[in-house]
C-alpha cells in the first residue's frame, strides 16, 4: 500500500487527461493552443479549488521543458521570492523558470511588485492561481502583464473518467480487481460539488473499506447526506440563489425561509451570507437603508457561531429583507451611469470639480443656506442625464420631499435676484 495520495497518483500528465476545462484544454482550449505554438505568457488561473490549475502549471512546463518552481503565497516570503530570481542566471534556467504561485491573493503588494521587473523581461514565467477575483486581489501592473484563465466547477459527468481511472490505479498498486456501477460514479462524481479532487478522494476512503464490489452505501457513510443533491458549484447552487433572492423580492418569507434552509442545509454558508448583503442593497435598497447594516450584522453573527446556529441570524435576515419596504432605485442609477460610462461618455471632468477647485469658480455648499448652491457637477456631454429617480416608498419620497423643497428655494432665490 502507498501512502501517496490517490488524488496525486491520478493527477494527469497531459491536456488530454484533464477533466472539464474543455475551453482552456480542449482541442480548440486557448491555452492548449498557445503551448502548441510555444508561445507562454504569464498567466492568471481562478476559479474554484480542485478544478485542475496546478495541474495545468505542470503540463504546461513539461511541455515547455521549463524548470518549475512553486510556492504558496500562505507560507512563502520575498525570500523564497529571491531564491528563484537567484536561479534565472544559473545554467538550470537554460529554457526559463515558470514560477507556479499558489493562492496569490496572499501576497501583499509590495511581494507582488518584487515579481515585476523579471516576468516583464522573460526571466520568470509567471502563472499565478487564486480562488478569489483577480481583478480585485491581483495587484494592477502584475494583471497589465498577465493573461487571465477562468477555471470553471468540473461537471459530475466530466469528473466520472477520473474515477474510472483513479479506480484502475488502486487496482494496479494493491493487485485487486474491485468494481463499481455507473450509479456509485454518479454520486461521488456529484458529491465532489465541482471539486475533482475531493471526488478522488472520497473514492480512495470508499475502495479501502470495501469488499471486491464499491456500493453507494459505503460512499454515503463519507459524504453528507446533502452534497450530492446540492452541488454547490453546479446548476443547484445558482438556482437556490437566485430562488432565495426572487423570493425575498417578492416580499415572500415562507418561501425566502425554505431557501434559505435549502442552501444552509446544502452546506453553502458564504453563498447564502454574501446573497444576503447583495439582495439587502440591490432589492430593498432606500426604502429602508439600515437594512444592510442589519444585514451585515446577522452576517457577522452567522461566521462567528457557525452552523447549525449561524442559521438563527440569518433566518432572521432573510425575514427582515422579505417583509421590508422595496426599492432598486439606487441599483437602476448605478446601471445607467455605467452604460454611459461603457458608451465614451464623460471624459471630461469639469475644471471646478478638479482639485484646483478654489481657482475654479467651484462653490462650497456648506457655505450656503441648507448647504446646497446650484452648480454644475456632471462632464459637459452628459449636463441633462438623470441616473436616479426616487422610489415610491415612505423614505424616498420624504428625501425628495425635502429636497424639492431646498431646491425650489434656491431656484426662487436667484429668480428674486436676476428681477432686481
Amino acid at each position: 500500500m502507498s501512502n501517496q495520495p490517490l488524488a496525486d497518483m491520478a493527477r494527469p500528465t497531459c491536456f488530454d487527461e484533464i477533466v472539464g476545462q474543455h475551453h482552456l484544454f480542449g482541442k480548440n482550449g486557448a491555452i492548449r493552443r498557445m503551448v502548441e505554438k510555444q508561445h507562454l505568457t504569464n498567466m492568471i488561473f481562478y476559479g474554484p479549488p480542485g478544478t485542475g490549475k496546478t495541474t495545468a502549471a505542470n503540463i504546461i512546463a513539461a511541455s515547455a521543458d521549463m524548470r518549475l518552481h512553486k510556492l504558496n503565497a500562505t507560507s512563502a516570503s520575498i525570500a523564497d521570492i529571491k531564491q528563484v530570481i537567484a536561479e534565472t542566471s544559473t545554467v538550470f534556467a537554460a529554457r526559463g523558470i515558470l514560477l507556479y504561485l499558489d493562492e496569490i491573493q496572499y501576497f501583499n503588494k509590495k511581494q507582488q511588485q518584487s515579481l515585476l521587473e523579471y516576468i516583464e523581461d522573460g526571466r520568470i514565467t509567471l502563472i499565478a492561481s487564486t480562488t478569489e477575483n483577480p481583478f480585485i486581489y491581483v495587484y494592477a501592473a502584475v494583471l497589465s502583464r498577465s493573461a487571465v484563465f477562468e477555471f470553471k466547477a468540473v461537471t459530475a459527468e466530466d469528473i466520472i473518467p477520473a474515477l474510472y481511472r483513479g479506480l484502475d490505479i488502486l487496482n494496479k498498486l494493491n493487485n485487486t480487481q474491485k468494481t463499481a456501477d455507473d450509479d456509485l460514479f454518479e454520486y461521488i462524481a456529484a458529491c465532489g460539488a465541482g471539486d475533482v479532487r475531493r471526488s478522488i478522494n472520497l473514492l480512495e476512503n470508499v475502495y479501502y473499506m470495501s469488499g471486491n464490489t464499491l456500493t453507494r452505501s459505503e460512499a454515503m457513510e463519507f459524504s453528507s447526506k446533502t452534497v450530492g443533491n446540492f452541488d454547490r458549484a453546479g446548476n443547484v447552487h445558482y438556482d437556490m440563489l437566485s430562488a432565495l433572492q426572487k423570493s425575498i423580492r417578492g416580499s415572500d418569507p415562507d418561501a425566502a425561509v425554505f431557501y434559505l434552509a435549502k442552501i444552509l442545509e446544502g452546506g453553502d454558508l458564504i453563498g447564502a451570507c454574501r446573497r444576503l448583503q447583495v439582495i439587502a442593497s440591490e432589492d430593498i435598497g432606500l426604502a429602508y437603508p439600515n437594512a444592510s447594516v442589519i444585514i451585515r450584522s446577522c452576517v457577522e453573527s452567522a461566521f462567528d457561531l457557525g452552523m447549525p446556529e449561524a442559521a438563527i441570524p440569518l433566518s432572521n435576515a432573510v425575514i427582515t429583507l422579505a417583509t421590508a419596504p422595496k426599492s432598486n432605485s439606487a441599483y437602476v442609477a448605478y446601471a445607467s451611469a455605467k452604460a454611459d460610462i461603457d458608451s465614451g461618455k464623460g471624459q471630461n471632468v469639469p475644471p471646478h470639480m478638479r482639485p484646483s477647485h478654489k481657482y475654479d469658480g467651484y462653490k462650497y455648499p456648506h457655505e450656503f443656506p441648507n448647504h446646497y448652491i446650484e452648480q454644475q457637477y456632471l462632464p459637459d456631454d452628459l449636463l441633462d442625464s438623470k441616473y436616479y429617480f426616487y422610489g415610491d416608498n415612505k423614505i424616498e419620497q420624504s428625501a425628495k420631499t425635502y429636497w424639492d423643497k431646498i431646491k425650489r428655494k434656491d431656484k426662487d432665490k436667484k429668480l428674486d435676484t436676476d428681477m432686481t
